[in-house]
């Protein structure tokens, strides 16, 4: 059952490495209802896409019956020119942020891709859009698809977010790798 799993939420970083793995939340495939906590990769495999990898998907008009994930999230942080941001719940909850995962294939691993909805009041004053939260009330809605994609794929009303600059000025090269 998903509520006794251990889900360490952290900080989403929209401008993170192509290569990096996050840990997502689904259903096994072929054992629906019983959920799995797996690392994927994030973007969707340019194999099929003339060279380009996608890391999001527009909600808009799209239905997602199968594929569904979630990826847990303290926060989502975004870049605007030199200033960086993390965009939190107001209430300090952790979130989850909808996805859909792509089985691995070739060589290329499973990987997912996040849905977008239009930014809500405090976020478009940087962004047009965001990723859709999802709520912790509403895990079994979003990976069960008993519920419409336009009934919780949606823009969250104002006052959901708080928003705090973290940084500004030029992003610090992050170290991949041990210097022997």
């Amino acid at each position: 059952m998903f509520y006794t799993m251990n889900v360490s939420a952290t900080p989403f970083d929209s401008d993170a490495s192509g290569d990096s793995l996050r840990p997502i939340i689904r259903y096994k495939p072929g054992n629906p209802g019983k959920a799995e906590m797996i690392n994927a990769r994030w973007g969707s495999n340019p194999r099929f896409t003339d060279g380009v990898e996608f890391r999001f998907v527009r909600s808009e008009g799209k239905t997602f019956p199968a594929h569904r994930c979630l990826v847990p999230a303290s926060e989502f942080q975004m870049t605007v020119g030199e200033k960086r941001f993390r965009v939190k719940l107001d209430d300090g909850n952790f979130f989850y942020l909808a996805g859909v995962w792509e089985p691995a294939m070739g060589e290329w691993p499973l990987a997912f891709r996040i849905i977008t909805v239009a930014a809500n009041p405090e976020v478009s004053r940087y962004q047009d859009r965001h990723g859709a939260v999802i709520l912790r009330r509403q895990v079994k809605d979003w990976l069960d698809g008993q519920v419409p994609e336009m009934d919780i794929l949606v823009t969250p009303p104002a006052h959901t977010f708080d928003v705090e600059e973290i940084s500004s000025g030029r992003r610090k090269p992050v170290q991949q790798s041990l210097a022997i």
